[in-house]
């Protein structure tokens, strides 16, 4: 399973954002073996910027530690709003 969730930063608090989920992001890859992303549009919006977190092959109960890494490392007072969870599986083709 893929996880994708996307949140709002005001453009004040990115360098902080960047500096909490990137330190977040080394440790859930090193301990659960996880390829992790971070992406944001080009864009900004009334101030206002959309990043997105990116684990690929997640393994059973990566949400649990994801939701706890995410308290511990602070992120949600960097974010306005919510965070916004998407899980999408591979699609087997048929022989």
């Amino acid at each position: 399973m893929d996880l994708y969730i996307y949140y709002k930063v005001k453009q004040a608090d990115a360098a902080s954002l960047l500096a909490a989920v990137v330190a977040m992001q080394t440790s859930l890859a090193q301990r659960h073996g996880v390829a992790c992303q971070l992406k944001r549009r080009p864009e900004t919006s009334e101030g206002l910027q959309t990043w997105m977190e990116v684990y690929a092959a997640t393994p059973e109960g990566f949400a649990a530690a994801l939701q706890q890494a995410v308290a511990e490392a602070g992120v949600d007072q960097f974010t306005t709003g919510l965070r916004h969870t998407e899980a999408f599986m591979d699609v087997i083709p048929c022989a």
